[in-house]
């Protein structure tokens, strides 16, 4: 396993059991041009503005107002990401690839369907199961 870690400096605005929800003025590593970069920042900057708020596991003991380093795990989010939405995809064009013969196009789109919704419903039961394990998840890792 990769040991390298993302990290982003952020302000806690909240705090939630041992969780520390933390704005940060850029998002994403950075990396979107290198190789095994994820393309984070590209898409924060494409659909979102000014600062953003993520929740992070609280490990240092920050409190409210605190500066911190945030630190993810290398190919986290992109991992994610393709769970995300490429489960779904594939099980859409799976289940239309599947009903076509049975249905023509009828039999496509009710298979695209019930291949999306066994997509979404295998999503929900990973991120349930903690799809990344604790390992995977966003933590403090010191005050900046």
């Amino acid at each position: 396993m990769n040991d390298e870690l993302i990290t982003v400096r952020g302000v806690v605005r909240a705090l939630e059991g041992g969780d520390a929800l933390v704005e940060v003025e850029q998002g994403g590593c950075g990396r979107c041009h290198e190789e095994g970069g994820c393309g984070g920042q590209q898409l924060t900057q494409m659909f979102c503005s000014g600062p953003k708020s993520y929740r992070a596991e609280n490990t240092i003991g920050a409190g409210i107002g605190d500066r911190v380093v945030v630190a993810t795990p290398a190919g986290s989010v992109r991992r994610t990401a393709n769970l995300a939405y490429g489960a779904p995809l594939l099980g859409a064009i799976g289940g239309a690839l599947v009903g076509m013969p049975i249905g023509g196009d009828p039999g496509a789109m009710l298979g695209a369907v019930c291949g999306l919704l066994a997509a979404l419903a295998y999503v929900r039961l990973r991120s349930r199961l903690g799809a990344g394990g604790v390992q995977g998840r966003p933590r403090l890792v010191s005050h900046s």
